[in-house]
């Protein structure tokens, strides 16, 4: 059976930390603490679960905090975690079975990232890391902020998963860090241009975000995800911008990226509907309702997209169209995957009034 390193750097993290590391007793072998700078309770807790303590002067520079902590590892393999993330019960036992089982050839464990959830507990956004990799193999990671942990050889895809509970909010630390970076005249990669823009997005800096969505997209180096995702968030900035025609623009550009996902098909379908274009918001949703499951993708996925979504858009679009058949069908079947949402259960009492009216004419 192989040991394993758990590796942190975590600051001011003592409400989350002792749940995260309650969530891998049994998988964690030692567990190895960078901090950088806590003035809470952190160390203590990190300390009563048996961690090895290290201080590191905070740099604004992630990678080489990480690759800190790396290198004080000891065991077979290294898992790498935030404080707010988590292993629940059923991914625990999993991770057991693949403790036990791994065979010393493989390099790096993809594992899910669950992101985000309903009000029912259902995922509904997530992606894929290397969680888990061979200490022998000397993987380092790469980038101040938003880094990446540059991996290769024997690569292997597991069915567990990281639970992500974020509980503090977002700040514009990282933009922040971008923008230093930027003054400085510092040389980005396309990662890096890819994530400035993203930082630039979420803090509605829409037309600097398009800017270097271009820059990244034109070096032609990026990931092909990342690619996807930029071509997507380009189409919501222009979105906001009231430009239908770059947006529209926008997300046909994914294709170049790969076949068609419902992701994009879905933000097609919502912008004709706003027109009342209904023939062809119709068809958009219809093509996000034929692609079966999101496999294979390890970038973001966002599950609304792949299963309920399009249906209840079809719903309205039928409804509109008075194909009250349809709509009532569309409606059953988004149901099926979300069958507590809102308007799921006002188009279901929608269509219970009409059944009534037609059975007393």
């Amino acid at each position: 059976m192989i040991t394993i390193s758990l590796c942190m750097i975590v600051k001011n993290e003592e409400q989350s930390l002792a749940r995260c590391l309650q969530s891998i007793r049994d998988i964690a072998d030692e567990i190895i603490i960078v901090d950088t700078g806590s003035t809470d309770r952190t160390k203590e807790t990190a300390a009563a679960f048996g961690a090895l303590i290290f201080d590191l002067a905070w740099n604004d520079n992630f990678g080489e905090a990480r690759n800190f902590a790396f290198s004080k590892a000891n065991m077979d393999y290294i898992l790498w975690l935030d404080a707010d993330d988590e292993v629940v019960e059923e991914d625990r036992l999993k991770f057991m079975e693949l403790k036990r089982t791994l065979e010393s050839s493989v390099d790096s464990v993809m594992m899910h990232y669950y992101l985000g959830f309903n009000a029912d507990n259902q995922v509904t956004t997530s992606l894929k890391r290397n969680r888990l990799v061979r200490r022998a193999c000397g993987f380092r990671w790469e980038g101040p902020v938003h880094e990446v942990l540059l991996v290769s050889g024997n690569i292997i895809h597991s069915d567990i998963a990281i639970t992500h509970k974020k509980d503090k909010p977002y700040t514009d630390r990282n933009l922040r860090i971008y923008r230093q970076r930027a003054a400085a005249n510092e040389s980005f990669t396309p990662r890096d241009l890819y994530y400035f823009a993203n930082e630039l997005k979420d803090h509605d800096c829409k037309e600097e975000a398009i800017d270097y969505y271009e820059r990244f997209l034109a070096t032609k180096l990026g990931w092909s995800e990342d690619c996807f995702a930029a071509c997507l968030k380009m189409g919501d900035c222009y979105a906001k911008l009231e430009n239908r025609k770059l947006q529209i623009r926008s997300l046909l550009k994914t294709l170049l990226y790969g076949k068609p996902r419902a992701e994009m098909c879905c933000r097609l379908g919502a912008l004709f509907l706003e027109e009342q274009r209904l023939d062809l918001a119709v068809h958009w949703f219809h093509s996000a309702t034929t692609l079966g499951e999101p496999k294979g993708y390890a970038g973001v996925v966002d599950y609304s997209a792949w299963t309920w979504l399009p249906h209840l858009q079809l719903c309205l679009c039928y409804d509109r169209l008075g194909d009250t058949s349809r709509a009532q069908l569309h409606n059953e079947i988004a149901a099926v995957y979300n069958p507590t949402h809102p308007s799921i259960v006002h188009n279901q009492a929608y269509f219970a009034s009409i059944r009534r009216e037609e059975r007393s004419i």
